[in-house]
């Protein structure tokens, strides 16, 4: 009659190892050889050995804290600005102290480091890095240039914001774009608009693999043709480069609201006469408390936050390091903020 509880024990002893050996083994410690692991994973397989999660838990706590004396760092990479590299402040990070935040409730610390500054290539990273001994990290590519994606991810629990950085493909968590775009329409179109625009930038395009374009292409297929406005492309991501071609297209296809930007478009509208929302209503494409005055969509970086953050702690609990097989994507659903630049519903 077989066991209906399969312990380390009843797998060590039929491996010839330790029941600390074979704990090791299935939590993918490397002091166990690889070859090792996988013998004792293919028994434990065969026998039918479940964990057990609460004991689990326990453990993993137990060997937290006496792993080191001094807790461990997760590292956040950044892209420092150089020249036209960078956008300006208009393009947002997901801030540090939701990350730090998230990091502290698993013992973890948090430490910023920049690309860029003062010599900080991506090799120099790497050294500093590995001497510190932090094995966690968090990349936050914002240039063209993406130098992040230079680092030596072998040997790192490696997690990313949003899809700017492609290659190589880390596990990411994000903003879920075609829902906020969804969002924006329903919530607008309750409020009596009808000709809905969006004026974004390629940069914003790109780390939304396209996803505002896309959704608002499909959202106008089921209104009537009288109403559909074409989306509005900046030419570059300097958003000053692309005034006369932006107020030539809202001049064109007359929308009565616009989902874009919070900064420099309601100065372009107001240069013009153009008055928010008598005669124009706005939504932001990334509401900010620093503009509360705007109705718009909330990404919810905090949880944007957490979540890589979550990624990057699972892994290095697992002993989990280099560029994963199958990435995990998590997708944050946005909310709607209200805000005195759309009319009332």
């Amino acid at each position: 009659m077989a066991k209906s509880h399969i312990t380390l024990r009843d797998i060590a002893e039929q491996a010839g190892v330790s029941a600390m050996t074979v704990s090791r083994a299935l939590r993918n410690d490397p002091r166990v050889a690889a070859a090792t692991r996988e013998r004792i994973m293919g028994i434990a397989t065969d026998l039918g050995y479940r964990p057990d999660p609460q004991l689990s838990r326990i453990m993993t706590q137990l060997q937290d804290r006496c792993r080191h004396h001094e807790r461990e760092t997760i590292a956040v990479i950044r892209e420092a600005e150089t020249g036209t590299d960078l956008p300006g402040s208009i393009y947002q990070y997901v801030p540090l102290e939701a990350i730090r935040e998230r990091a502290e409730r698993f013992g973890f610390l948090v430490e910023e480091f920049w690309l860029g500054v003062d010599g900080m290539t991506p090799a120099r990273m790497d050294r500093i890095l590995e001497t510190r001994g932090i094995r966690g990290v968090i990349a936050s590519p914002q240039s063209a240039s993406m130098p992040v994606r230079e680092l030596d991810y072998s040997r790192l629990a490696a997690a990313t914001f949003g899809y700017g950085l492609l290659s190589p493909s880390l596990h990411r968590s994000a903003g879920n774009m075609t829902l906020a775009v969804r969002l924006a329409t329903e919530e607008l179109e309750k409020r009596s608009y009808r000709r809905i625009g969006l004026a974004l930038s390629s940069w914003v395009e790109v780390r939304a693999e396209n996803a505002y374009t896309a959704t608002m292409l499909h959202y106008q297929q089921a209104i009537d043709p009288e109403n559909r406005v074409p989306p509005f492309q900046f030419p570059g991501n300097d958003l000053d480069s692309g005034k006369e071609p932006f107020l030539e297209w809202l001049d064109w296809h007359r929308p009565d609201v616009l989902i874009t930007f919070d900064q420099q478009i309601p100065e372009w509208l107001a240069e013009q006469g153009i008055q928010i929302p008598r005669d124009i209503g706005l939504a932001s494409h990334d509401w900010s408390p620093r503009t509360p005055e705007f109705a718009g969509i909330n990404h919810r970086r905090d949880h944007v936050a957490a979540a890589a953050v979550d990624l990057v702690v699972a892994q290095l609990l697992q002993n989990e390091a280099g560029i994963p097989e199958a990435p995990r994507q998590i997708l944050i659903p946005p909310v709607w903020v209200d805000g005195e630049s759309v009319r009332n519903v």
